[in-house]
């Protein structure tokens, strides 16, 4: 009897042994090998699902395929974390193994629940179809998280003109464009993941007797080759809006510094002639000047607004 931490999904007058799909989430080591006792497949490690290179995700092994791919825990690519499923596939059987609950899985056993006499192959084709749904709604979410920002950067009625507001939301929008752009990439290794798997499988299938409907595997390709455009166009779509914000950031600051410098340069004239009135010699003809003090306000007035009109006439601000 397989142990209650070890979900099998099979008729309930099945027994494990017989069992069409076993899926085994976090197994220790004593549920693997009395996992491998009753199916008699050689189970993947965490390590050996976790492996980058395409040798180790998709391979064959004694008539078992041996398939791993990245997935997100979720629906959503900018809060979900990416995790590994691995899967062996045979003729008899589908055994699923990951060590983080993921939404595709789950989803995949509500189905079984309504129809509980599918075989392997509709099983295994029904797992890829919720994967690519999954990725799909993911891509789209993203897709409409990019188009506010966009939307919001060049679109708005009214930008703020505040530095501190607007700086507040272009660091807001940097964080979710970062956001976006982990959440991307992550459902771009999800998608390599799942096209190698799809490509591997329709090459194999027939050798190892496995019985998959062409039609609804060619569907799953085309999917995955139309999600894969979809992707790199959000990836060059991030890009744009990140290097866009960068632009903006470069405005704002030399905004910034042309006000101090129009600032300074209207600032000169007016300091200098208070400094030279602020001499202390002993025989300055406006000293004894009845108006010399009014005189020399006007003169500081003035001596700042030329500067002031000239810089507004050149268009300099």
């Amino acid at each position: 009897m397989l142990p209650l931490a070890m979900l099998v999904r099979a008729p309930s007058t099945a027994s494990p042994s017989k069992a069409v799909w076993i899926d085994l989430a976090s197994p220790s080591d004593a549920e693997r090998a009395e996992a491998e006792a009753e199916t008699g497949l050689r189970l993947p490690e965490k390590e050996d699902i976790e492996e980058i290179e395409t040798s180790s995700r998709v391979y064959e092994d004694q008539g078992a395929l041996y398939l791993s791919t990245p997935l997100l825990t979720g629906g959503d690519c900018m809060r979900d974390l990416p995790a590994s499923l691995g899967c062996v596939l045979t003729k008899d059987r589908l055994v699923t193994i990951h060590f983080v609950n993921l939404s595709a899985l789950t989803e995949l056993a509500t189905g079984c629940e309504k129809h509980p006499d599918r075989d392997v192959g509709e099983l295994f084709l029904r797992l890829l179809e919720i994967i690519v749904d999954q990725t799909a709604d993911a891509l789209e979410r993203a897709g409409a998280e990019l188009e506010a920002i966009s939307h919001a950067a060049f679109r708005a009625e009214a930008p703020s003109r505040r530095h501190a507001r607007l700086s507040a939301e272009l660091r807001a929008s940097l964080r979710r464009l970062g956001r976006i752009s982990d959440g991307v990439s992550h459902l771009r290794d999800s998608l390599l993941g799942v096209g190698r798997i799809a490509t591997f499988v329709h090459e194999t299938a027939g050798a190892t007797g496995l019985t998959l409907a062409p039609t609804r595997l060619n569907a799953i390709r085309g999917d995955i080759n139309s999600l894969n455009d979809y992707q790199a166009h959000l990836a060059s779509k991030v890009q744009f809006l990140l290097d866009a914000m960068l632009g903006f950031i470069s405005i704002q600051q030399n905004d910034i510094v042309k006000t101090l410098t129009i600032v300074s340069v209207v600032g000169v004239p007016p300091v200098l002639i208070a400094g030279i009135y602020g001499m202390n010699f002993r025989f300055m003809p406006e000293l004894a000047w009845p108006l010399g003090y009014p005189f020399a306000l006007v003169v500081i007035v003035v001596s700042g607004l030329v500067p002031l009109a000239w810089l507004k006439w050149r268009g300099w601000m």
